[in-house]
């Protein structure tokens, strides 16, 4: 994971009619508040900039802010009130994401020594629906965390936007290498690549499995001797694998794979990519192994030339650094219906889940038929997800627009064993129920490619849509069939017009 040092900036808000001793004391506040914050355990670090009291200072860290590589974000707290017209100017310029933090210094109010010094010093109850207001004349898309600077909630609204922002931030310079065109025939892997530079900054160039090959040609074999040797020291190597077996020569070939594909991507400055068993030539084998390992540190995946999936597994897994659970590329395969274990899916792939998704603390690593492509047997690495609160999240194109489909699951143990299944796997249900959760997927026009995510929840990636400016449909406890079509009809009314 190759981020760079990010950060967001805390600017406090006030003017000039209350003096000097007040400005004073709003600059002391504001430094409290942003020194508190940053030990409360947020993801990345705050810095805080000179307070805010006049059109040109507010235009002038707007410029800044822009122009810093660094700065994911601006978060405002009117600490008084703050006349929204001089904000007009540098709200309009910004092209960060902003949060407005709508809370005061002190949690209780010291009822008994209220006077009007008191009153002119904190007015965050009005001068922040000051600031909302020329936010929303402008249609300025802001984030919002409403309560005490201190409280769990409103540090946990801050986290989420953060990570928001730095999935934004990967956006805009994001690279996904296609190895082949989509799977023939397949509509919902495919989409308006233009537009997906234009809206969300990401660049996907293709390239054949040739490409690949050739620098396979090239990887000396003390380095694939070196790789080897790490597959035998953190998985278990299944028979076939090992020395002396049938399948050591394919674990060898797959070891050629991974060293090349990611010299490719790192030098090219490429952070996903996607392959397609339809398009192998040159390779003998298709690279589960490799795509699952790179996905493991970091790097994003799409199956069968699904760009936009592959792309998004890296804006999640950007998101996601340093919480505990894993994400992964995913595509819900088969259904268990009813019977004593319920409504549940199997969700797998051919070969490419990512490892950091797996309950065993050393995965196994085998060589075994897929059954598919026409090559030889891959090697990949054979595990079952760890259980827990999960969402799967996918982004289509459906004409007009991309549209973010989420929906809230509940990882399980598998209720059997799969001894015959050589592949990677999750077991799950649908939030709120079965019935429910697919029919909304279905009518959202859901593909089958989604991202499963255990680390990240349904608000981090609604922050980062409204960001992002696209669509975004949530389904979890609380959807009803019903309004959930309502829903679909007033977006396609909302954004018909926009």
């Amino acid at each position: 994971m190759k981020t760079k040092n990010l950060c967001v900036w805390f600017v406090a808000g006030s003017q000039h009619l209350y003096g000097p001793e007040a400005l004073r004391q709003v600059e002391a506040d504001s430094k409290i508040v942003f020194e508190g914050l940053n030990v409360s355990g947020l993801p990345m670090t705050i810095i805080l900039k000179d307070m805010a009291t006049t059109a040109e200072e507010v235009t002038a860290c707007c410029r800044q802010a822009n122009n810093d590589d660094n700065c994911v974000g601006v978060i405002t707290w009117m600490h008084t009130f703050s006349p929204a017209k001089m904000w007009a100017a540098g709200l309009k310029i910004l092209d960060k994401p902003m949060l407005q933090l709508h809370t005061q210094l002190e949690a209780e109010l010291p009822w008994a020594n209220i006077d009007m010094d008191f009153m002119n010093l904190h007015q965050t109850a009005h001068g922040g629906r000051e600031f909302g207001h020329i936010s929303a004349r402008l249609r300025k898309n802001f984030s919002l965390a409403v309560g005490h600077w201190k409280e769990e909630r409103v540090i946990s609204r801050l986290g989420a936007w953060m990570r928001a922002c730095a999935g934004l931030d990967e956006s805009r310079h994001l690279k996904v290498a296609r190895f082949g065109d989509n799977m023939r025939g397949v509509a919902v892997t495919d989409g308006d690549k233009i537009e997906a530079l234009i809206k969300m900054g990401w660049t996907v160039d293709a390239f054949t499995s040739n490409d690949l090959a050739d620098l396979m040609a090239g990887v000396q074999e003390d380095r694939i001797a070196d790789l080897v040797n790490v597959y035998e020291q953190t998985y278990i190597l299944g028979e076939a694998a090992k020395e002396g077996y049938s399948g050591r020569r394919n674990l060898i070939d797959a070891a050629r794979q991974e060293i090349a594909l990611r010299r490719f991507l790192d030098t090219g400055g490429y952070t996903a990519f996607t392959s397609n068993f339809e398009a192998l030539s040159g390779l003998n084998q298709i690279p589960g192994l490799a795509a699952q390992r790179l996905m493991a540190d970091g790097y994003g995946f799409g199956a069968e030339g699904d760009w936009k999936t592959a792309a998004l597994t890296r804006v999640i897994k950007v998101m996601a650094q340093n919480l505990p659970g894993g994400s992964s590329f995913m595509e819900d395969y088969t259904y268990n219906l009813g019977g004593p274990n319920g409504d549940l899916n199997l969700g797998a792939h051919m070969l490419e889940v990512c490892p950091s998704l797996a309950n065993e603390t050393r995965p196994l690593l085998d060589v075994k038929p897929l059954g598919i492509g026409g090559k030889e047997a891959p090697a990949r690495l054979i595990f079952t997800c760890r259980p827990g609160p999960a969402i799967i999240v996918g982004l289509v194109d459906i004409g007009n627009r991309f549209r973010l489909i989420l929906n809230e699951i509940e990882v399980v143990t598998p209720p059997k064993p799969l001894p015959k299944l050589p592949v990677a796997r999750a077991v799950w249900k649908y939030r709120p129920d079965f019935e429910t959760g697919v029919a909304a997927w279905i009518l959202a026009g859901g593909g089958h490619h989604t991202v499963l995510s255990l680390s990240l929840k349904a608000e981090h990636i609604r922050i980062f849509a409204e960001e992002m400016g696209i669509e975004c449909l949530v389904i979890g406890e609380k959807t009803d069939l019903e309004s959930f079509k309502n829903e679909l009809r007033w977006n396609d009314l909302y954004y018909r017009g926009h």
